[in-house]
């Protein structure tokens, strides 16, 4: 079996194996996605009436609930990354002790059913914003390429991370921490207006906040992208490849003697 039918293959059991058992089976993968959505609006706008001012008459109910899940699927995409490709190598060591399995392609299984997951939920986001007549412009065709420099960062840090997760058995929970952390050092349920000046100076230097706030930019504010922060992301990518990488060359020997 090539790389390539390997990796849909994994793919498609990780998404499969989410909802194995249950009656709807992976008819959840498109289920899941919707019903978070109705949530967030149903929820923050008619219970809660929770609102920004400023998106004209029409959508400012709407308002608040568009800001968070432009924050949401990105950040959910991008912490079950990190989670499921940190623990791989500990959770498929059966498949590669068995085949010559490049470790550097095994991740992109995981970044392959979040992808998947994700285009999901955008699609029915988007179709939500046309139903309440908010406006689609051209920057709303950014997500796809930001996305991808997303899945790059998280292939990265996801590589960095499962090769120290077989040396040390805390990563995992580090891990959990981090993620826990990182949700709420980027301004996902909160705007940043509520922070005095210093704070916000503090938490730019988040990479996940400056991914976050450009998925905003495009989405919800129709503006494009700071160029000083894609670039500064798209060295983070290159950075974290590069490290991983390395790590990965060094040590795949003792790694795979030690699966």
């Amino acid at each position: 079996m090539s790389n390539l039918h390997l990796i849909m293959h994994l793919a498609r059991e990780e998404l499969i194996e989410r909802h194995s058992g249950s009656l709807l089976g992976r008819t959840w993968t498109v289920i899941s996605p919707i019903i978070q959505i109705m949530i967030f609006i149903l929820v923050f706008s008619k219970i809660m009436g929770a609102k920004l001012e400023g998106f004209g008459a029409e959508i400012d109910q709407y308002s608040y609930s568009i800001y968070l899940v432009c924050g949401i699927l990105p950040w959910m995409a991008f912490s079950k990354s990190i989670e499921r490709i940190s623990n791989l190598f500990d959770e498929k060591r059966g498949l590669i002790s068995k085949i010559n399995l490049s470790l550097k392609v095994l991740p992109c299984s995981v970044l392959l059913a979040e992808t998947v997951i994700f285009l999901i939920g955008m699609f029915f986001f988007m179709l939500f914003l046309l139903w309440i007549d908010f406006q689609p412009a051209l920057t709303w065709f950014l997500v796809l390429p930001l996305f991808l420099l997303q899945l790059v960062i998280a292939y990265g840090l996801g590589l960095f991370l499962a090769v120290l997760a077989v040396y040390l058995k805390d990563v995992k929970e580090t891990i959990a921490i981090g993620l826990q952390l990182g949700f709420w050092c980027t301004p996902i349920v909160y705007v940043l207006e509520i922070l005095p000046q210093w704070a916000i100076e503090w938490m730019q230097l988040n990479p996940v906040f400056v991914l976050i706030n450009t998925y905003r930019d495009c989405l919800l504010y129709k503006q494009l992208p700071n160029g000083g922060d894609l670039l500064s992301l798209l060295f983070l990518a290159v950075m974290l490849l590069a490290v991983s990488a390395w790590l990965l060359k060094k040590t795949e020997r003792d790694l795979r003697d030690m699966l």
